[in-house]
């Protein structure tokens, strides 16, 4: 029996069910090989050569292939159908070669199928190859260039701007789209507009509204009404005619339906309709491919099958009629720059199954189901025939012209299952049913029911009502004329969200099907970004970072360098450039840029960031005055300084005799403790007691450093107590920490303070190796809590002492058990957030992702990812814990 090798334990079951018992079905769990994180996993003085390890986890895999192969020796590759899944295949044979589990005489072969369906692995297993290995060189040419850029562009990062995390090749490009789009949005300077609409009424009673298009016989553009004065008198001039029906004019049009889905409209659309991420779109993609329901996900293909597009206008017309199915097939192009169209669209494998008959029971994975069925069987659909009207309504001295627009659906078409949603909302009235009018009929001023009429307008948050359209509604209320002048202003462009990011960098040509998600991902997970109602915005590490590699980095972070280098990987996999080639010249470029940054002084890189980020760091003053001026000294000079722990903050040059700081994202005068730093609580003895605002929070400190005392007794403010509540007593009471409670009935001081995870009690007993640490709930326990209490606590801590400070995690829900392997599978509640949990692997739950929403295959796939990566982190771990030593 032939051993058949696929990634994924899921992925497995469902192939050994098509094959039989003839074959042995594996699963590698993914990748069984990868570089060491440490210097020299890439031999730049030889031809790139690189040095593979075989993971921890992945060592197990690799060993029961081994055993599989001494009775079976035929070894057959079946990994996914794009570069990844033909590197995965080229390292397990380099593995298996290596092991000599591979004789001279096995078989070894590489077959493809696009869909997990009978039909289309039994007709893979007739048509085996071998490795490719131009699609494997370029995976060589990426994981190398990835491995270059983060091994010597990262230290320059830690080096130069202390607090940065890593640099990645593509991520900072991307990062650098975030930054950029929100430096657009605060240097954005709205403009003022107005506009004027009308509520009319046809002689049959029939309300419409129409919008002022021309005022003294001249065509109005969008900012001739450009204050609330100009608007008035279009109101005015309006209200005081007699209108009449000009021009009634109905055209036909049609609208065609969107093509099917690739990998990045797949994600744009999700997170449009659900608001899922682009991680979790393609979690749950997989699941439903793995399980034979839909065609490989990660595709920049948007043509189908031949005998797909045959099966889907035939399901057409079985649900929808004859009239639904267009006379010939639809044929779509991609618009996408360096689109490689090396895969079908993802469709669904059964075009007469809809979700209700799926045999899935996560939610999730049957809405994605659903939404890719719909959208396949749409793509083949006829257009959807329209007719748009246009109303022109004029005074008799042609000094007055107003227009209503709208559209009736005659047939709806693909409409009838499915419209693409979009990313911003129009704010056009096309759309809206016009009621029966007739040229040369009076259109008159609809007379009450303004305010309900015109809810939706004024409603908008884009919208402000002036004096002037207080003044209208009051007119219309009280029976007067319908007409009504709006306020609007500019809008600056809308953050990104991770639908609108991925298309924008598909635009650009940056990324690839299968990096989309894990890009997205990693900006995140670095906290370079963060995402709040869906949008993305960057935090202050991401400003650095980006401000940092665009001033000495330029190139590595430019859109067409980077759109360029993706390219190049593209001609490397049809086998058009020598991938070695393409790594020499990016190599000798960018050594050389990292060897001019090597005399950079910090504080030479942090002047040039001060003035590439001034206008977030220092925003200009109400009064007109120096932004950069000390507000607590007047005479020092504030600038961008970084600290030994990490991280970045606004300081003082006047430093030590001005000791202000403030956040790095807090403006000058926005803090409201600002004031406060430096204020004189009273004194202890001879000593002074102030209030002082840190980089970590407000503090309370006792006299000042001398040449004998370095650092003066310092306490910092717990959490509740606000700054503004300080006096001397409390400020001793926090000097006075740690407290006392007493002496513990088995020996021992026991005594409570607060701590980094907060308020808590310490003892230590004699035969103790190091303290136990309780904690309390209440900041108020530390100066109250007694004997009893304390003892109580300790003694609980004692019995049951957990993880570090906190007790053995709980169950957030019960999964069940594991599918494939047995044993329990729970969310739990951890220190830093909810995670799966599974034997000895736990995964912990992406940001997006609520534990009351994890499915058994949600968990299953997080275990999976974890379970690959387990081994490296660990000896990634050790080797940096010994280095430290």
């Amino acid at each position: 029996m032939p051993v058949v090798v696929v990634e994924s334990p899921a992925k497995a079951k469902t192939i050994n069910k098509y094959l039989g018992s003839d074959y042995t079905v594996l699963a590698s769990y993914g990748h069984v090989r990868d570089l060491p994180p440490k210097d020299g996993s890439v031999d730049t003085e030889n031809n790139f050569d690189m040095t593979w390890e075989v993971a921890n986890d992945s060592r197990k895999h690799v060993k029961a292939i081994a055993d599989a192969l001494k009775e079976d020796n035929e070894l057959i590759l079946a990994t996914d159908p794009d570069r990844e899944g033909e590197a995965i295949s080229w390292h397990l044979e380099e593995a298996l070669r290596k092991r000599r589990a591979i004789k001279k005489d096995t078989p070894v072969s590489r077959v493809v199928f696009n869909a997990i369906t009978k039909s289309a692995v039994t007709e893979a297993m007739k048509n085996p190859r071998q490795v490719d290995d131009a699609l494997v060189h370029a995976y060589l040419a990426r994981r190398a260039l990835d491995y270059l850029v983060g091994f010597n562009l990262s230290p320059v990062l830690w080096r130069k701007l202390p607090g940065a995390k890593s640099a990645g090749r593509v991520q900072s490009v991307c990062l650098r789209l975030i930054v950029e789009r929100e430096m657009e949005i605060e240097a954005f300077k709205p403009r003022e507009y107005w506009s004027v609409k009308a509520l009319l009424e046809t002689p049959r009673g029939k309300t419409f509204e129409a919008r002022l298009t021309t005022l003294a016989g001249k065509k109005l553009e969008k900012y001739d009404l450009e204050n609330a004065t100009s608007a008035e008198l279009a109101v005015q001039a309006v209200r005081s005619r007699e209108l009449t029906i000009g021009k009634v004019e109905a055209k036909p049009g049609s609208r065609n339906p969107s093509a099917p889905f690739m990998t990045s409209t797949l994600q744009q659309e999700a997170s449009r309709k659900f608001g899922y991420g682009a991680r979790q779109t393609m979690q749950l993609a997989q699941r439903l491919y793995e399980a034979g329901y839909i065609t490989y996900m990660r595709t920049d293909g948007i043509d189908m099958a031949p005998e797909a597009v045959t099966a889907a206008r035939e399901a057409i017309g079985d649900r929808y009629g004859a009239d639904y199915v267009p006379s010939s097939p639809r044929v779509y192009k991609n618009k996408a720059k360096n689109a490689q169209e090396a895969h079908e669209c993802i469709r669904p494998t059964d075009m007469t199954r809809d979700a209700k008959s799926l045999k899935v029971t996560d939610a999730d994975q049957r809405k994605l189901y659903d939404l890719i069925w719909k959208r396949t069987l749409a793509s083949q659909m006829a257009a959807a025939r329209l007719e748009r009207t246009t109303v022109d309504i004029v005074s008799a001295d042609d000094q007055v012209a107003l227009r209503a627009t709208g559209q009736v659906v005659k047939f709806d078409g693909f409409l009838k299952i499915y419209e693409e949603g979009r990313d911003d909302v129009s704010t056009d009235d096309d759309d809206a049913r016009l009621p029966q009018i007739m040229e040369g009929e009076p259109a008159k001023f609809a007379a009450g029911g303004l305010s309900a009429q015109f809810t939706k307008a004024t409603g908008k948050e884009d919208v402000v009502e002036s004096d002037a359209m207080q003044t209208d509604a009051a007119a219309v209320l009280s029976g007067d004329a319908a007409v009504l002048a709006l306020q609007h202003h500019t809008q600056p462009p809308p953050r990104y969200t991770e639908a609108t990011l991925v298309k924008r960098m598909e635009e650009l040509g940056i990324g690839r099907p299968s990096t989309y998600a894990s890009i997205v991902t990693t900006i995140q997970d670095r906290e370079y970004v963060r995402k709040e109602q869906n949008r993305l915005f960057p935090e202050d590490k991401g400003r650095l970072v980006t401000a940092f590699l665009t001033n000495y980095f330029r190139r590595y972070v430019g859109y067409e360098f980077t759109a360029n280098l993706e390219s190049e990987l593209d001609d490397v996999s049809a086998g058009e450039a020598d991938y070695i080639e393409v790594l020499s010249r990016f190599w000798k470029d960018f050594t050389a840029a990292i060897a001019e940054t090597s005399e950079l002084r910090i504080t030479e890189v942090l002047e040039k960031i001060n003035e590439v980020l001034a206008p977030h760091i220092f925003p200009p003053n109400a009064d007109g005055s120096d932004p950069r001026v000390c507000p607590k000294c007047g005479e020092g000079r504030l600038n961008l300084k970084t600290a030994r722990s990490g991280g970045a903050f606004i300081g003082c040059n006047n430093y030590p005799e001005c000791r202000y700081t403030r956040p790095l994202s807090a403006p000058n005068g926005d803090d409201p403790n600002a004031e406060l730093d430096g204020k004189v609580l009273g004194h202890d003895g001879e000593d002074e007691i102030t209030l002082r605002m840190g980089r970590f929070g407000p503090y309370v400190q006792k006299g000042e450093p001398t040449e004998d005392v370095k650092k003066p007794p310092r306490a910092s403010l717990p959490k509740g107590w606000e700054p503004q509540d300080m006096d001397l007593d409390k400020a001793i009471t926090l000097l006075s920490l740690p407290r006392e409670i007493g002496e513990h009935p088995e020996g021992g001081m026991m005594s409570a303070n607060f701590g980094r995870y907060g308020p808590y009690v310490m003892h230590q007993l004699p035969d103790e190796a190091k303290p136990v640490y309780a904690n309390l709930k209440d900041p108020a326990d530390v100066f109250e809590i007694g004997m009893n209490r304390a003892v109580e606590l300790l003694a609980e801590k004692r019995a049951n002492p957990g993880r570090g400070r906190r007790a053995a995690a709980k169950a957030l829900k019960e999964l069940g058990e594991h599918p494939e392997s047995g044993g329990a599978v729970n969310i739990m509640d951890g220190r830093y957030g909810p995670y799966v949990k599974w034997e000895k692997v736990n995964a912990t739950l992406p940001k997006d992702v609520e534990p009351a929403d994890v499915t058994m295959e949600m968990a299953v796939k997080l275990i999976e990812e974890k379970a690959a990566k387990k081994g490296t982190k660990k000896k990634t771990a050790r080797k940096t814990s010994a280095k430290k030593k």
